[in-house]
C-alpha cells in the first residue's frame, strides 16, 4: 500500500481556529454537563463567579 497524504486544504487563521474551538468546547460542555449536586451555598457562590468570569474573558477579543 503506497499511499501519501497531501496538503490541499486551505490554512485557517487564527481568529477562526479560536471560534471553532470555542464552539467545540461549548457543546461539550452542554453534553457532558454534570448532574447538579449539593454544594454549600459559599461553594455554589464561587462556581458562579468562576462561570461568569469565564463567560466574561470569551466575550473579550483575542490579543
Amino acid at each position: 500500500m503506497n499511499s501519501r497524504i497531501t496538503d490541499n486544504g486551505e490554512q485557517i487563521d487564527r481568529k477562526t481556529t479560536r471560534s471553532i474551538c470555542d464552539a467545540v468546547g461549548e457543546r461539550l460542555q452542554q453534553s457532558l454537563r454534570p448532574e447538579p449536586s449539593r454544594l454549600s451555598s459559599h461553594l455554589q457562590h464561587l462556581m458562579d463567579e468562576l462561570r461568569k468570569r469565564d463567560s466574561e474573558n470569551r466575550r473579550r477579543p483575542p490579543n
